[in-house]
C-alpha cells in the first residue's frame, strides 16, 4: 500500500543509511536498510490480527556494525563457507580473507553485508517494493569481476516477502546470494523457538567435517536427528548426541531441497501460540538451516533485548556451500555473458 524512504543513521566514517518501509495491503510492513541491504524488521499478523516483529535487528547502526554481525543482511559474493578460503578458475588461484577455522565465511570481511547499497527505485501498490543495487569492483574481498548486483524485496499482497536476485559480470567469478535473517515467529527475541513446528522437504544433507566443510558425501535423514519430513518441533531432536549437532550446539547444516528444478517448497515453520505459519520456496538446491546457536557476548536486540541460543532460526536458501572445490554439486560460476537470477519467497498465514 505504500513505501517511504527515510534515514535510519550514520555509519562510522559518516556515511548515511537509509531505511525503505514498506506496507501491504495485507497487514505486512518490513523495514529494509541501505547497509547490508537488511531486513531490520517484519511485522506480520498473528490469528488476531496483531501484527509483530518476527525478525532479529538492532536499533542502532553501531550495532549493525560490528565485527561478523549479519542479521538480516544480503550476503555474497558468496554465502557461507569456501574450503581454504582459495579457489581456482582456470590456472589462476585467488585467495580470499581467512575468517573462520582457516576458511572463507560469508565473504567476510568487506562483503556484501558491509556495504552501502543504492535504491533504485521503490513502489506502492497492493504489492509494495523496493530494489537496492550494488556495484562490486574486481578484485573487492578478493573475487574477480566487476559485478553489477540487484536485489528487490515485495511486500506482495497476498502476505509473502519475494526477494528476487539479479547480478551479471564482466569476468568469472564465484557467486552465490542469500539473506540472513534470523526468524522468530513467536513475534518477541525474548522467546526461544523450540516449540516451532518445522518441515524441510528434504531427504538428504550434505555430510560436512569438524569445521562444517562438506566432504561431497550426501547423507540420508532418513532416521537420523535430520529428518523434518513429516513436520516436529525445532527442539525435539536439537540434543541429540549426534556429533555433528553436539558440535554446532544446534543446527547448522546444508539440506539438499527435493523437488524439480523452479520455484518449489523448501521449508514450512509454525508457531501454534500465535498461529503464524511460514512457508519457504526457492529456485536454489540447497538451504543452510541455523537454529542461532549462539551469539556474541553482551549482543541485544531491538528493544535491548538479550539474544540468546536458540531464539531465532535461519532458513537460508542458496548453492551447497564450497560448491566451489565440488564440480558434483549443482552450481556453476557466474560468467560474462550470463546472469545470476534467483526467487526465494517467505510466505506467511496465520491460523
Amino acid at each position: 500500500m505504500s513505501s517511504e524512504i527515510k534515514k535510519f543513521g550514520t555509519l562510522a566514517d559518516g556515511t548515511a543509511v537509509d531505511c525503505c518501509i514498506l506496507k501491504n495491503s495485507g497487514g505486512m510492513t518490513g523495514e529494509f536498510l541501505t547497509y547490508g541491504c537488511r531486513i531490520a524488521k517484519l511485522l506480520v499478523p498473528d490469528r488476531t490480527g496483531k501484527a509483530e516483529n518476527v525478525v532479529l535487528g538492532h536499533d542502532t547502526l553501531a550495532e549493525y556494525e560490528k565485527e561478523g554481525d549479519v542479521l538480516g543482511a544480503l550476503i555474497g559474493r558468496y554465502a557461507n563457507r569456501i574450503a581454504g578460503a582459495v579457489f581456482s578458475i582456470g590456472n589462476r588461484t585467488y585467495a580470499l580473507a581467512k575468517n573462520e577455522s582457516g576458511n572463507s565465511l560469508h565473504s567476510a570481511p568487506g562483503g556484501f553485508q558491509n556495504r552501502v547499497w543504492k535504491i533504485k527505485e521503490s513502489h506502492d501498490g497492493d504489492s509494495a517494493s523496493v530494489t537496492f543495487a550494488y556495484h562490486s569492483p574486481s578484485g573487492e574481498c578478493g573475487f574477480p569481476g566487476n559485478a553489477d548486483v540487484e536485489v528487490t524485496y515485495s511486500l506482495t499482497k497476498d502476505n509473502a516477502l519475494k526477494i528476487e536476485y539479479a547480478a551479471a559480470s564482466d569476468s568469472e567469478t564465484p557467486f552465490n546470494l542469500t539473506n540472513h535473517s534470523f526468524f522468530n515467529l513467536t513475534g518477541s527475541a525474548s522467546k526461544d523457538t523450540l516449540s516451532l513446528e518445522m518441515q524441510i522437504f528434504s531427504d538428504q544433507i550434505t555430510e560436512a567435517d569438524s569445521r562444517l566443510i562438506p566432504t561431497g558425501k550426501l547423507l540420508s535423514v532418513a532416521g537420523t536427528p535430520f529428518d523434518f519430513r513429516r513436520p516436529k518441533t525445532v527442539g525435539r531432536d536439537i540434543g541429540a548426541g549426534e556429533p555433528s549437532l553436539r558440535r554446532c550446539g544446534g543446527y547448522d547444516h546444508n539440506f539438499v531441497l527435493s523437488g524439480e528444478k523452479g520455484v518449489r517448497k523448501a521449508a514450512e515453520l509454525y508457531d501454534p501460540a500465535s498461529g503464524r505459519r511460514m512457508t519457504v520456496l526457492t529456485d536454489l538446491p540447497g538451504m543452510q538451516v541455523y537454529t542461532a546457536n549462539s551469539f556474541a557476548g553482551g549482543m541485544v536486540g531491538n528493544g535491548g533485548i538479550p539474544l540468546k541460543p536458540h531464539h531465532a532460526i535461519c532458513l537460508e536458501t542458496q548453492y551447497y556451500p564450497d560448491s566451489v572445490h565440488h564440480p558434483e554439486f549443482p552450481y556453476e560460476n557466474l560468467k560474462p555473458g550470463s546472469s545470476y537470477r534467483s526467487t526465494t519467497v517467505y510466505r506467511f498465514s496465520a491460523e
